[in-house]
Protein backbone atom coordinates (compact mmCIF):
# COMPACT_ATOMS: atom_id res chain seq x y z
CA UNK A 1 0.00 0.00 0.00
CA UNK A 2 2.63 2.40 0.67
CA UNK A 3 4.32 1.56 -2.63
CA UNK A 4 1.13 2.29 -4.27
CA UNK A 5 0.63 5.86 -2.42
CA UNK A 6 4.36 7.05 -3.28
CA UNK A 7 3.39 5.98 -6.77
CA UNK A 8 0.50 8.72 -6.56
CA UNK A 9 3.24 11.36 -5.19
CA UNK A 10 5.97 10.63 -8.21
CA UNK A 11 2.93 10.55 -10.74
CA UNK A 12 1.92 13.78 -9.63
CA UNK A 13 5.23 15.42 -10.09
CA UNK A 14 5.00 14.09 -13.05
CA UNK A 15 1.34 15.09 -14.32
CA UNK A 16 2.29 18.43 -13.66
CA UNK A 17 4.66 18.29 -16.85
CA UNK A 18 1.67 17.91 -19.15
CA UNK A 19 1.76 20.14 -22.14
CA UNK A 20 -1.17 22.02 -21.31
CA UNK A 21 -0.08 22.72 -17.41
CA UNK A 22 3.06 23.38 -18.79
CA UNK A 23 1.62 26.08 -21.52
CA UNK A 24 -0.69 27.92 -18.46
CA UNK A 25 2.07 28.03 -15.89
CA UNK A 26 4.37 29.54 -18.55
CA UNK A 27 2.01 32.25 -19.41
CA UNK A 28 1.77 32.86 -15.64
CA UNK A 29 5.05 33.23 -15.00
CA UNK A 30 5.73 36.10 -17.36
CA UNK A 31 3.70 38.46 -14.92
CA UNK A 32 6.63 37.54 -12.64
CA UNK A 33 10.48 37.43 -13.11
CA UNK A 34 11.53 36.66 -9.76
CA UNK A 35 12.57 33.03 -8.91
CA UNK A 36 11.09 32.89 -5.89
CA UNK A 37 7.52 34.48 -6.99
CA UNK A 38 7.41 31.70 -9.78
CA UNK A 39 7.87 28.97 -7.17
CA UNK A 40 4.89 30.12 -5.28
CA UNK A 41 2.73 30.37 -8.23
CA UNK A 42 3.64 27.02 -9.24
CA UNK A 43 2.23 25.65 -5.82
CA UNK A 44 -0.83 27.88 -5.57
CA UNK A 45 -1.74 26.21 -8.90
CA UNK A 46 -0.73 22.96 -7.74
CA UNK A 47 -2.86 23.76 -4.41
CA UNK A 48 -6.09 24.76 -6.92
CA UNK A 49 -5.19 21.72 -8.97
CA UNK A 50 -5.17 19.70 -5.37
CA UNK A 51 -8.73 21.12 -4.32
CA UNK A 52 -10.50 20.23 -7.76
CA UNK A 53 -9.49 16.79 -7.56
CA UNK A 54 -10.00 16.28 -4.18
CA UNK A 55 -13.54 17.50 -4.32
CA UNK A 56 -14.28 15.34 -7.55
CA UNK A 57 -13.09 12.63 -5.78
CA UNK A 58 -14.99 12.79 -2.90
CA UNK A 59 -18.51 13.00 -4.73
CA UNK A 60 -17.50 10.34 -6.73
CA UNK A 61 -16.79 8.24 -3.53
CA UNK A 62 -20.14 9.44 -1.60
CA UNK A 63 -22.74 9.85 -4.47
CA UNK A 64 -21.21 6.42 -5.95
CA UNK A 65 -20.96 7.55 -9.77
CA UNK A 66 -18.79 8.16 -12.55
CA UNK A 67 -18.00 11.62 -14.41
CA UNK A 68 -19.50 11.16 -17.68
CA UNK A 69 -17.41 10.92 -21.02
CA UNK A 70 -19.00 13.85 -22.59
CA UNK A 71 -18.91 16.14 -19.46
CA UNK A 72 -14.70 14.86 -19.40
CA UNK A 73 -14.38 15.90 -22.79
CA UNK A 74 -16.52 19.61 -22.59
CA UNK A 75 -14.03 20.27 -19.24
CA UNK A 76 -11.10 19.33 -21.54
CA UNK A 77 -12.22 21.96 -23.99
CA UNK A 78 -12.87 24.12 -21.60
CA UNK A 79 -8.83 23.78 -20.77
CA UNK A 80 -8.35 24.37 -24.05
CA UNK A 81 -10.77 27.68 -24.17
CA UNK A 82 -8.67 29.13 -20.87
CA UNK A 83 -5.35 28.48 -22.78
CA UNK A 84 -6.40 30.43 -25.96
CA UNK A 85 -7.30 33.30 -23.23
CA UNK A 86 -4.00 33.33 -21.19
CA UNK A 87 -2.54 33.16 -24.56
CA UNK A 88 -4.22 35.61 -25.82
CA UNK A 89 -3.73 38.01 -22.99
CA UNK A 90 -0.16 37.65 -22.89
CA UNK A 91 -0.16 38.78 -26.55
CA UNK A 92 -2.33 42.17 -25.52
CA UNK A 93 -0.28 42.57 -22.81
CA UNK A 94 3.19 42.65 -24.87
CA UNK A 95 1.57 45.10 -27.00
CA UNK A 96 -0.37 47.30 -24.69
CA UNK A 97 2.73 47.57 -22.33
CA UNK A 98 5.92 47.43 -24.81
CA UNK A 99 7.83 46.59 -21.66
CA UNK A 100 11.51 47.25 -21.32
CA UNK A 101 14.18 46.95 -18.78
CA UNK A 102 16.27 49.67 -16.92
CA UNK A 103 18.36 50.52 -13.91
CA UNK A 104 16.49 52.55 -11.00
CA UNK A 105 16.79 53.55 -7.71
CA UNK A 106 14.98 53.41 -4.47
CA UNK A 107 14.57 56.21 -1.56
CA UNK A 108 16.67 53.91 0.28
CA UNK A 109 19.47 53.55 -2.48
CA UNK A 110 19.19 50.44 -3.48
CA UNK A 111 19.68 50.13 -7.46
CA UNK A 112 18.09 47.37 -9.27
CA UNK A 113 16.69 46.54 -13.22
CA UNK A 114 13.06 46.99 -13.29
CA UNK A 115 10.48 45.87 -15.75
CA UNK A 116 8.76 48.97 -16.83
CA UNK A 117 6.20 49.94 -19.40
CA UNK A 118 6.08 53.75 -20.41
CA UNK A 119 3.05 53.05 -22.94
CA UNK A 120 0.74 56.49 -22.42
CA UNK A 121 3.76 57.83 -20.33
CA UNK A 122 5.05 61.35 -21.40
CA UNK A 123 7.99 61.33 -18.74
CA UNK A 124 11.23 60.60 -19.68
CA UNK A 125 12.55 57.26 -18.59
CA UNK A 126 15.22 58.06 -16.85
CA UNK A 127 13.33 59.89 -14.01
CA UNK A 128 13.74 58.26 -10.75
CA UNK A 129 10.94 55.42 -9.69
CA UNK A 130 9.58 56.25 -6.03
CA UNK A 131 7.18 53.22 -6.04
CA UNK A 132 7.01 49.79 -3.64
CA UNK A 133 6.24 46.73 -5.18
CA UNK A 134 3.63 44.59 -3.41
CA UNK A 135 3.11 40.91 -4.07
CA UNK A 136 -0.47 39.93 -3.79
CA UNK A 137 -2.04 36.54 -3.84
CA UNK A 138 -2.12 35.07 -7.11
CA UNK A 139 -5.72 34.36 -7.94
CA UNK A 140 -5.43 33.62 -11.12
CA UNK A 141 -2.81 30.74 -10.73
CA UNK A 142 -5.58 29.30 -7.98
CA UNK A 143 -7.80 29.42 -10.62
CA UNK A 144 -6.50 28.27 -13.56
CA UNK A 145 -5.20 25.06 -11.08
CA UNK A 146 -8.60 25.00 -10.30
CA UNK A 147 -9.51 24.45 -13.61
CA UNK A 148 -6.88 21.63 -14.56
CA UNK A 149 -7.66 19.25 -11.75
CA UNK A 150 -11.49 19.42 -12.86
CA UNK A 151 -10.44 18.69 -16.15
CA UNK A 152 -8.20 15.69 -15.02
CA UNK A 153 -10.64 14.35 -12.07
CA UNK A 154 -11.97 11.82 -14.66
CA UNK A 155 -8.43 9.95 -15.45
CA UNK A 156 -7.56 10.39 -12.22
CA UNK A 157 -10.78 8.62 -10.34
CA UNK A 158 -10.67 6.24 -12.61
CA UNK A 159 -7.34 5.20 -11.81
CA UNK A 160 -7.77 5.11 -8.24
CA UNK A 161 -10.66 3.36 -7.94
CA UNK A 162 -9.13 0.27 -9.79
CA UNK A 163 -6.15 0.01 -7.73
CA UNK A 164 -7.49 1.27 -4.50
CA UNK A 165 -10.38 -0.39 -3.27
CA UNK A 166 -10.44 1.61 0.18
CA UNK A 167 -12.11 4.71 0.16
CA UNK A 168 -9.79 5.95 2.38
CA UNK A 169 -6.40 4.91 0.94
CA UNK A 170 -7.97 6.54 -2.58
CA UNK A 171 -8.33 10.25 -0.57
CA UNK A 172 -4.86 9.33 0.73
CA UNK A 173 -3.60 8.27 -3.02
CA UNK A 174 -5.19 11.56 -4.58
CA UNK A 175 -3.81 13.57 -2.10
CA UNK A 176 -0.22 12.38 -2.11
CA UNK A 177 -0.82 12.72 -6.21
CA UNK A 178 -1.81 16.59 -5.57
CA UNK A 179 1.20 17.25 -3.36
CA UNK A 180 3.22 15.75 -6.16
CA UNK A 181 1.71 18.10 -8.40
CA UNK A 182 2.02 20.99 -6.53
CA UNK A 183 5.70 20.12 -6.01
CA UNK A 184 6.08 19.35 -9.54
CA UNK A 185 4.51 22.57 -11.00
CA UNK A 186 6.92 24.44 -7.97
CA UNK A 187 10.08 23.29 -9.54
CA UNK A 188 9.00 23.78 -13.04
CA UNK A 189 7.63 26.99 -12.23
CA UNK A 190 11.33 27.81 -11.24
CA UNK A 191 13.09 26.55 -14.16
CA UNK A 192 10.89 29.00 -16.60
CA UNK A 193 11.77 31.30 -14.41
CA UNK A 194 15.39 30.94 -14.99
CA UNK A 195 15.49 31.91 -18.97
CA UNK A 196 13.06 34.93 -18.28
CA UNK A 197 15.63 36.49 -15.50
CA UNK A 198 18.16 35.72 -18.39
CA UNK A 199 16.04 38.05 -20.98
CA UNK A 200 15.20 40.77 -18.93
CA UNK A 201 18.52 42.61 -19.84
CA UNK A 202 17.67 42.85 -23.53
CA UNK A 203 13.95 43.49 -24.48
CA UNK A 204 13.69 42.05 -27.56
CA UNK A 205 14.88 38.47 -25.75
CA UNK A 206 12.43 38.91 -23.20
CA UNK A 207 9.74 39.77 -25.92
CA UNK A 208 10.19 37.03 -28.27
CA UNK A 209 10.43 34.40 -25.23
CA UNK A 210 7.18 36.07 -24.25
CA UNK A 211 5.62 35.74 -28.41
CA UNK A 212 6.96 31.89 -28.09
CA UNK A 213 5.20 31.03 -24.53
CA UNK A 214 2.40 33.01 -26.15
CA UNK A 215 1.44 31.31 -29.51
CA UNK A 216 2.69 27.88 -28.28
CA UNK A 217 -0.38 28.24 -25.76
CA UNK A 218 -2.63 29.66 -28.27
CA UNK A 219 -1.73 26.24 -29.89
CA UNK A 220 -1.78 23.77 -26.98
CA UNK A 221 -5.41 25.43 -26.57
CA UNK A 222 -6.29 25.12 -29.62
CA UNK A 223 -5.80 21.49 -30.03
CA UNK A 224 -7.36 20.62 -26.96
CA UNK A 225 -10.64 22.35 -27.89
CA UNK A 226 -10.84 20.69 -31.56
CA UNK A 227 -9.81 17.51 -30.03
CA UNK A 228 -12.81 17.35 -27.41
CA UNK A 229 -14.95 19.27 -29.34
CA UNK A 230 -15.11 18.54 -33.01
CA UNK A 231 -15.77 14.54 -32.52
CA UNK A 232 -19.18 15.73 -30.02
CA UNK A 233 -19.85 17.88 -33.18
CA UNK A 234 -19.69 14.95 -35.53
CA UNK A 235 -21.86 12.62 -33.24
Amino acid sequence: MTSILLLGFFLGMRHALEADHVAAVATLATRNHGGWGAVFQGAVWGLGHTITLFLAFSVVLFVDTVVPERLAQGLEAAVGAMLLVLGADLLRRMVRDRVHFHTHRHSDGRVHFHAHSHAGDPAPHGLDHEHDHPRRFPARALCVGMMHGLAGSAALILLTLGTLASPSAGLAYVGLFGLGSTAGMALLSLAISVPLRGARRFTWLLNSVHAVVAVATIAIGGLLVYENLWPGLLA
